[in-house]
Protein backbone atom coordinates (compact mmCIF):
# COMPACT_ATOMS: atom_id res chain seq x y z
CA UNK A 1 0.00 0.00 0.00
CA UNK A 2 1.54 3.20 -1.08
CA UNK A 3 1.49 6.35 1.39
CA UNK A 4 -0.70 9.13 1.72
CA UNK A 5 1.17 12.03 -0.32
CA UNK A 6 3.31 14.82 1.87
CA UNK A 7 2.86 18.35 0.80
CA UNK A 8 6.03 18.40 -1.21
CA UNK A 9 4.39 15.19 -3.69
CA UNK A 10 3.23 16.44 -7.25
CA UNK A 11 -0.47 16.04 -7.41
CA UNK A 12 -3.53 16.17 -10.14
CA UNK A 13 -6.30 18.22 -9.57
CA UNK A 14 -8.99 16.60 -11.77
CA UNK A 15 -12.18 18.34 -12.38
CA UNK A 16 -15.41 17.12 -14.31
CA UNK A 17 -18.25 19.38 -15.14
CA UNK A 18 -21.65 18.67 -17.08
CA UNK A 19 -24.72 17.38 -17.13
CA UNK A 20 -25.11 14.56 -14.26
CA UNK A 21 -26.31 11.08 -14.72
CA UNK A 22 -25.66 8.20 -12.70
CA UNK A 23 -22.14 6.37 -14.04
CA UNK A 24 -20.06 9.69 -13.81
CA UNK A 25 -18.42 9.32 -10.66
CA UNK A 26 -17.57 5.64 -10.91
CA UNK A 27 -16.44 5.70 -14.65
CA UNK A 28 -13.91 8.51 -13.71
CA UNK A 29 -12.51 6.03 -11.34
CA UNK A 30 -12.15 3.49 -13.38
CA UNK A 31 -10.10 5.44 -15.98
CA UNK A 32 -7.71 6.89 -13.20
CA UNK A 33 -7.07 3.39 -11.81
CA UNK A 34 -5.17 2.34 -14.86
CA UNK A 35 -2.44 4.47 -13.70
CA UNK A 36 -2.02 3.63 -10.20
CA UNK A 37 -2.68 6.57 -8.44
CA UNK A 38 -3.49 7.71 -5.24
CA UNK A 39 -6.48 9.40 -4.41
CA UNK A 40 -5.97 12.36 -1.45
CA UNK A 41 -8.96 13.95 -1.71
CA UNK A 42 -13.01 14.05 -3.42
CA UNK A 43 -15.57 16.76 -3.55
CA UNK A 44 -18.59 16.52 -5.68
CA UNK A 45 -21.78 18.47 -5.91
CA UNK A 46 -24.37 18.32 -7.86
CA UNK A 47 -26.67 21.84 -8.87
CA UNK A 48 -29.56 22.14 -10.62
CA UNK A 49 -28.65 18.77 -12.71
CA UNK A 50 -25.46 19.41 -13.09
CA UNK A 51 -22.07 18.02 -10.98
CA UNK A 52 -19.06 19.40 -10.57
CA UNK A 53 -16.35 16.71 -9.66
CA UNK A 54 -13.19 17.44 -8.12
CA UNK A 55 -10.06 14.64 -7.59
CA UNK A 56 -7.16 15.03 -6.14
CA UNK A 57 -5.05 12.63 -7.13
CA UNK A 58 -1.09 11.72 -7.14
CA UNK A 59 0.71 12.51 -10.34
CA UNK A 60 1.89 9.20 -12.13
CA UNK A 61 5.41 9.23 -13.58
CA UNK A 62 6.42 11.82 -16.08
CA UNK A 63 5.42 9.40 -18.84
CA UNK A 64 2.27 8.48 -17.93
CA UNK A 65 1.28 11.70 -16.53
CA UNK A 66 0.48 13.10 -20.54
CA UNK A 67 -1.57 9.96 -21.10
CA UNK A 68 -3.78 9.84 -18.05
CA UNK A 69 -4.69 13.50 -19.34
CA UNK A 70 -5.55 12.52 -22.61
CA UNK A 71 -7.53 9.52 -21.54
CA UNK A 72 -9.30 11.13 -19.27
CA UNK A 73 -10.64 14.08 -21.58
CA UNK A 74 -11.56 11.16 -24.08
CA UNK A 75 -13.48 9.94 -21.22
CA UNK A 76 -15.16 12.72 -20.82
CA UNK A 77 -15.68 14.00 -24.32
CA UNK A 78 -17.64 10.66 -25.09
CA UNK A 79 -19.98 11.46 -22.27
CA UNK A 80 -20.39 15.21 -23.03
CA UNK A 81 -18.60 16.41 -20.34
CA UNK A 82 -16.21 19.01 -19.33
CA UNK A 83 -12.44 17.99 -18.37
CA UNK A 84 -9.76 20.22 -16.77
CA UNK A 85 -6.74 18.73 -15.13
CA UNK A 86 -3.80 20.59 -13.50
CA UNK A 87 -0.86 20.05 -11.94
CA UNK A 88 0.35 21.14 -8.31
CA UNK A 89 1.85 19.76 -5.34
CA UNK A 90 0.50 18.09 -2.42
CA UNK A 91 -2.92 18.52 -0.73
CA UNK A 92 -5.10 21.79 0.32
CA UNK A 93 -3.43 23.61 3.24
CA UNK A 94 -3.81 22.85 6.74
CA UNK A 95 -7.42 24.48 7.97
CA UNK A 96 -6.69 27.42 10.63
CA UNK A 97 -7.30 26.89 13.83
CA UNK A 98 -10.67 27.30 15.54
CA UNK A 99 -13.24 26.06 13.49
CA UNK A 100 -17.12 26.57 13.02
CA UNK A 101 -20.05 26.03 11.33
CA UNK A 102 -21.92 29.01 10.36
CA UNK A 103 -26.11 28.52 9.19
CA UNK A 104 -27.45 31.15 7.80
CA UNK A 105 -31.79 31.01 7.09
CA UNK A 106 -33.29 33.36 5.09
CA UNK A 107 -37.02 33.80 3.60
CA UNK A 108 -35.75 34.23 0.74
CA UNK A 109 -31.90 34.61 1.35
CA UNK A 110 -30.67 37.08 -1.45
CA UNK A 111 -27.28 37.29 -3.40
CA UNK A 112 -26.63 40.74 -0.74
CA UNK A 113 -26.97 38.92 2.38
CA UNK A 114 -24.76 36.05 0.85
CA UNK A 115 -22.49 38.63 0.03
CA UNK A 116 -22.62 40.51 3.64
CA UNK A 117 -22.04 37.08 5.55
CA UNK A 118 -19.11 35.81 3.55
CA UNK A 119 -17.88 39.13 3.91
CA UNK A 120 -17.88 39.42 7.57
CA UNK A 121 -16.40 36.10 7.78
CA UNK A 122 -13.27 37.54 5.63
CA UNK A 123 -12.76 40.52 8.02
CA UNK A 124 -12.70 38.14 10.76
CA UNK A 125 -10.11 36.10 9.59
CA UNK A 126 -11.83 33.27 8.84
CA UNK A 127 -11.80 31.51 5.80
CA UNK A 128 -14.82 29.36 4.11
CA UNK A 129 -13.98 26.19 3.82
CA UNK A 130 -17.35 24.66 2.41
CA UNK A 131 -20.80 25.89 1.91
CA UNK A 132 -23.48 23.57 1.19
CA UNK A 133 -27.46 24.17 1.62
CA UNK A 134 -29.49 22.00 4.64
CA UNK A 135 -32.97 23.11 3.01
CA UNK A 136 -34.85 24.75 0.57
CA UNK A 137 -38.27 25.38 2.26
CA UNK A 138 -39.84 26.36 4.79
CA UNK A 139 -36.69 28.80 4.05
CA UNK A 140 -33.66 28.88 2.27
CA UNK A 141 -31.29 27.40 5.16
CA UNK A 142 -27.26 26.84 4.29
CA UNK A 143 -24.45 25.87 6.20
CA UNK A 144 -20.85 27.38 6.23
CA UNK A 145 -17.81 25.71 7.34
CA UNK A 146 -15.19 28.48 8.58
CA UNK A 147 -11.89 27.95 10.25
CA UNK A 148 -9.40 30.49 10.89
CA UNK A 149 -11.56 32.51 13.57
CA UNK A 150 -12.85 31.28 17.10
CA UNK A 151 -15.65 30.64 17.07
CA UNK A 152 -16.92 33.55 20.11
CA UNK A 153 -16.12 36.71 17.69
CA UNK A 154 -17.04 34.74 14.80
CA UNK A 155 -20.32 34.52 16.61
CA UNK A 156 -20.29 38.09 17.60
CA UNK A 157 -19.65 39.74 14.34
CA UNK A 158 -21.96 37.92 12.56
CA UNK A 159 -24.90 38.72 15.02
CA UNK A 160 -24.58 42.01 14.42
CA UNK A 161 -24.18 41.77 10.73
CA UNK A 162 -27.56 39.23 10.23
CA UNK A 163 -29.59 41.76 12.68
CA UNK A 164 -28.57 44.58 10.19
CA UNK A 165 -30.06 42.55 6.55
CA UNK A 166 -32.64 40.41 8.39
CA UNK A 167 -31.25 37.16 8.14
CA UNK A 168 -30.58 34.42 10.70
CA UNK A 169 -27.05 32.96 11.11
CA UNK A 170 -26.38 30.46 14.18
CA UNK A 171 -22.62 29.87 15.13
CA UNK A 172 -21.42 26.94 16.77
CA UNK A 173 -17.88 25.58 17.31
CA UNK A 174 -17.53 22.19 14.58
CA UNK A 175 -16.21 18.95 16.55
CA UNK A 176 -17.66 15.33 17.51
CA UNK A 177 -20.00 16.90 20.14
CA UNK A 178 -22.20 17.96 17.58
CA UNK A 179 -23.23 14.36 16.21
CA UNK A 180 -23.94 13.30 20.24
CA UNK A 181 -26.82 12.98 22.36
CA UNK A 182 -28.31 16.05 23.51
CA UNK A 183 -31.27 17.65 25.45
CA UNK A 184 -33.24 20.03 23.81
CA UNK A 185 -35.55 22.44 26.19
CA UNK A 186 -37.56 25.01 24.95
CA UNK A 187 -40.09 27.32 26.70
CA UNK A 188 -43.73 26.83 25.71
CA UNK A 189 -45.84 30.05 25.66
CA UNK A 190 -45.59 31.73 22.41
CA UNK A 191 -42.24 28.89 21.80
CA UNK A 192 -43.91 25.82 21.12
CA UNK A 193 -47.72 26.68 21.03
CA UNK A 194 -48.54 30.41 19.68
CA UNK A 195 -50.67 31.09 22.40
CA UNK A 196 -49.96 32.72 25.69
CA UNK A 197 -51.76 30.34 28.02
CA UNK A 198 -52.83 32.20 30.80
CA UNK A 199 -54.92 35.09 28.44
CA UNK A 200 -56.86 31.68 27.10
CA UNK A 201 -58.08 31.26 30.62
CA UNK A 202 -58.52 35.41 30.87
CA UNK A 203 -60.77 35.34 28.00
CA UNK A 204 -63.10 32.71 29.85
CA UNK A 205 -62.36 34.43 33.13
CA UNK A 206 -63.30 38.20 30.53
CA UNK A 207 -60.26 39.82 31.90
CA UNK A 208 -58.02 39.01 28.78
CA UNK A 209 -57.11 42.52 28.14
CA UNK A 210 -55.80 43.23 31.96
CA UNK A 211 -53.96 40.38 31.61
CA UNK A 212 -52.23 40.60 28.24
CA UNK A 213 -50.37 43.85 29.38
CA UNK A 214 -49.29 42.97 31.96
CA UNK A 215 -47.94 39.67 30.08
CA UNK A 216 -45.89 42.26 27.75
CA UNK A 217 -44.93 44.38 30.56
CA UNK A 218 -43.25 41.05 31.62
CA UNK A 219 -41.72 40.00 28.86
CA UNK A 220 -40.14 42.95 27.57
CA UNK A 221 -38.23 43.00 31.80
CA UNK A 222 -40.15 45.61 32.48
CA UNK A 223 -41.91 43.63 35.59
CA UNK A 224 -41.01 41.08 37.85
CA UNK A 225 -42.13 37.57 36.45
CA UNK A 226 -43.20 36.14 39.99
CA UNK A 227 -44.94 39.03 40.54
CA UNK A 228 -46.25 39.45 37.49
CA UNK A 229 -47.60 35.83 37.36
CA UNK A 230 -49.57 36.29 40.77
CA UNK A 231 -51.37 39.50 39.26
CA UNK A 232 -52.36 37.44 36.57
CA UNK A 233 -53.69 34.58 38.20
CA UNK A 234 -55.13 36.45 41.11
CA UNK A 235 -57.56 37.84 38.19
CA UNK A 236 -58.41 34.44 37.28
CA UNK A 237 -59.92 33.47 41.23
CA UNK A 238 -63.75 32.06 40.78
CA UNK A 239 -63.05 30.18 37.50
CA UNK A 240 -64.99 27.16 36.89
CA UNK A 241 -61.98 24.01 36.60
CA UNK A 242 -64.02 22.78 33.51
CA UNK A 243 -62.05 25.80 31.69
CA UNK A 244 -59.16 23.74 31.57
CA UNK A 245 -60.26 21.11 29.18
CA UNK A 246 -61.80 24.10 26.56
CA UNK A 247 -58.22 25.71 27.32
CA UNK A 248 -56.28 22.62 26.40
CA UNK A 249 -58.29 22.32 23.28
CA UNK A 250 -58.05 26.39 22.20
CA UNK A 251 -53.71 25.65 22.31
CA UNK A 252 -52.60 25.97 18.67
CA UNK A 253 -49.21 24.31 18.41
CA UNK A 254 -46.10 26.47 16.40
CA UNK A 255 -45.85 25.13 12.88
CA UNK A 256 -43.42 23.15 12.25
CA UNK A 257 -43.35 22.09 16.91
CA UNK A 258 -44.38 18.47 15.84
CA UNK A 259 -41.50 18.37 13.19
CA UNK A 260 -39.19 19.21 15.23
CA UNK A 261 -39.91 17.28 18.48
CA UNK A 262 -40.23 13.85 16.08
CA UNK A 263 -37.28 14.73 14.47
CA UNK A 264 -35.31 14.97 17.72
CA UNK A 265 -36.94 11.82 19.60
CA UNK A 266 -35.93 9.79 16.21
CA UNK A 267 -32.16 10.79 16.55
CA UNK A 268 -32.48 10.27 19.89
CA UNK A 269 -32.22 13.45 21.67
CA UNK A 270 -34.06 14.06 24.90
CA UNK A 271 -36.93 16.90 24.50
CA UNK A 272 -38.24 19.02 27.34
CA UNK A 273 -39.94 22.06 28.46
CA UNK A 274 -40.38 24.49 31.08
CA UNK A 275 -43.07 26.87 31.34
CA UNK A 276 -43.92 30.10 33.06
CA UNK A 277 -47.72 29.00 32.43
CA UNK A 278 -49.40 25.46 33.63
CA UNK A 279 -49.38 22.19 34.30
CA UNK A 280 -52.60 22.04 32.76
CA UNK A 281 -51.38 22.54 29.98
CA UNK A 282 -48.01 21.11 29.62
CA UNK A 283 -49.10 17.98 31.13
CA UNK A 284 -50.91 17.24 28.01
CA UNK A 285 -48.59 18.51 25.72
CA UNK A 286 -45.96 16.38 27.28
CA UNK A 287 -47.98 13.16 27.26
CA UNK A 288 -49.29 14.57 23.24
CA UNK A 289 -45.66 14.87 21.95
CA UNK A 290 -43.88 12.20 24.39
CA UNK A 291 -41.60 14.68 25.62
CA UNK A 292 -38.70 13.29 28.55
CA UNK A 293 -39.54 16.68 30.68
CA UNK A 294 -42.16 19.09 31.32
CA UNK A 295 -42.48 21.17 34.56
CA UNK A 296 -44.29 24.69 35.06
CA UNK A 297 -46.47 26.48 37.64
CA UNK A 298 -49.46 24.32 38.63
CA UNK A 299 -53.01 26.28 39.43
CA UNK A 300 -54.53 25.93 42.44
CA UNK A 301 -58.44 24.07 41.94
CA UNK A 302 -60.32 23.79 45.21
CA UNK A 303 -64.18 22.59 45.03
CA UNK A 304 -63.89 23.05 41.18
CA UNK A 305 -63.18 26.00 41.29
CA UNK A 306 -59.89 28.35 40.40
CA UNK A 307 -58.55 30.09 43.99
CA UNK A 308 -56.36 32.64 41.89
CA UNK A 309 -53.37 30.74 43.06
CA UNK A 310 -50.62 29.34 42.25
CA UNK A 311 -48.90 26.35 44.46
CA UNK A 312 -45.72 24.95 44.67
CA UNK A 313 -42.43 26.51 43.83
CA UNK A 314 -42.54 29.14 40.93
CA UNK A 315 -41.37 28.74 37.99
CA UNK A 316 -40.27 32.22 37.04
CA UNK A 317 -36.44 33.13 35.24
CA UNK A 318 -34.03 31.78 37.34
CA UNK A 319 -35.97 28.43 37.96
CA UNK A 320 -36.19 28.00 34.35
CA UNK A 321 -32.09 27.52 34.17
CA UNK A 322 -31.94 25.50 37.37
CA UNK A 323 -34.67 23.11 35.68
CA UNK A 324 -32.57 22.98 32.33
CA UNK A 325 -29.60 22.06 34.97
CA UNK A 326 -31.82 19.27 36.47
CA UNK A 327 -33.16 17.62 33.05
CA UNK A 328 -29.67 17.82 31.63
CA UNK A 329 -28.32 15.59 34.93
CA UNK A 330 -31.46 13.50 34.87
CA UNK A 331 -30.78 12.83 31.03
CA UNK A 332 -26.76 12.54 31.67
CA UNK A 333 -25.92 14.99 28.83
CA UNK A 334 -23.47 17.92 29.44
CA UNK A 335 -24.50 21.44 29.64
CA UNK A 336 -22.54 22.08 26.51
CA UNK A 337 -24.53 19.50 24.80
CA UNK A 338 -27.76 21.09 25.51
CA UNK A 339 -29.93 23.48 23.34
CA UNK A 340 -32.30 25.99 25.10
CA UNK A 341 -35.39 27.61 22.61
CA UNK A 342 -37.03 30.99 24.46
CA UNK A 343 -38.80 34.01 23.42
CA UNK A 344 -38.96 36.28 26.28
CA UNK A 345 -36.69 37.48 28.81
CA UNK A 346 -37.59 35.35 31.50
CA UNK A 347 -35.99 32.41 29.21
CA UNK A 348 -32.63 34.27 29.01
CA UNK A 349 -30.90 33.23 32.24
CA UNK A 350 -31.89 28.94 30.86
CA UNK A 351 -30.56 30.68 27.23
CA UNK A 352 -27.52 31.41 28.68
CA UNK A 353 -26.95 28.74 30.40
CA UNK A 354 -27.85 26.48 27.74
CA UNK A 355 -24.61 25.17 25.32
CA UNK A 356 -26.52 27.05 22.37
CA UNK A 357 -29.03 29.30 23.06
CA UNK A 358 -31.64 30.22 20.82
CA UNK A 359 -33.73 33.47 20.46
CA UNK A 360 -36.78 32.14 18.61
CA UNK A 361 -38.89 34.92 17.32
CA UNK A 362 -38.19 36.89 20.67
CA UNK A 363 -38.30 40.58 22.16
CA UNK A 364 -35.66 42.76 21.12
CA UNK A 365 -34.20 42.28 24.65
CA UNK A 366 -33.64 38.75 24.22
CA UNK A 367 -32.42 38.54 20.51
CA UNK A 368 -29.51 40.91 21.71
CA UNK A 369 -28.33 38.28 24.16
CA UNK A 370 -28.89 35.16 22.87
CA UNK A 371 -26.49 33.05 21.46
CA UNK A 372 -28.23 33.01 18.08
CA UNK A 373 -31.91 34.26 16.78
CA UNK A 374 -34.96 32.64 14.49
CA UNK A 375 -37.09 34.96 13.21
CA UNK A 376 -39.25 32.89 10.96
CA UNK A 377 -42.35 31.61 11.97
CA UNK A 378 -41.71 27.76 11.85
CA UNK A 379 -39.53 26.15 15.01
CA UNK A 380 -38.44 23.18 12.96
CA UNK A 381 -35.66 25.68 11.26
CA UNK A 382 -34.27 25.21 14.51
CA UNK A 383 -33.18 21.59 13.28
CA UNK A 384 -30.81 23.47 10.47
CA UNK A 385 -28.85 24.93 13.52
CA UNK A 386 -28.03 21.21 14.74
CA UNK A 387 -27.06 20.26 10.91
CA UNK A 388 -30.00 18.38 10.01
CA UNK A 389 -31.06 18.58 6.57
CA UNK A 390 -34.37 19.13 5.65
CA UNK A 391 -34.17 15.67 3.16
CA UNK A 392 -33.08 13.53 6.18
CA UNK A 393 -35.87 15.03 8.33
CA UNK A 394 -38.01 13.87 4.87
CA UNK A 395 -36.52 10.62 4.72
CA UNK A 396 -37.40 9.80 8.46
CA UNK A 397 -41.00 10.81 8.37
CA UNK A 398 -41.52 8.36 4.98
CA UNK A 399 -39.39 5.45 6.86
CA UNK A 400 -41.77 5.93 9.66
CA UNK A 401 -44.57 5.74 7.41
CA UNK A 402 -43.50 2.42 5.48
CA UNK A 403 -43.51 1.10 9.23
CA UNK A 404 -46.82 2.07 9.99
Amino acid sequence: MSALPNNDVPTLLVKIFGKDRPGITAGLFDTLAAYAVDVVDIEQVVTRGRIVLCVLVTEPTVAAAGELRATVHSWAESLKLQAEIISGVGDNRPRGSGRSHVTVLGHPLTAESTAAIAARITDTGGNIDRIFRLAKYPVTAVEFAVSGVETEPLRTALALEAAGIGVDVAVVSAGLHRRAQRLVVMDVDSTLIQDEVIELFAAHAGCEAEVAAVTEQAMRGELDFEQSLHARVALLKGLDAGVVEKVRAEVRMTPGARTLVRTLKRLGYQVGVVSGGFTQVTDALKEELSLDFAQANTLEIVDGKLTGRVVGEVVDRAGKARLLRRFAAEAGVPLDQTVAIGDGANDLDMLNTAGLGVAFNAKPVVRQAADTAVNVPFLDTVLYLLGITREEVEAADGDADHAH
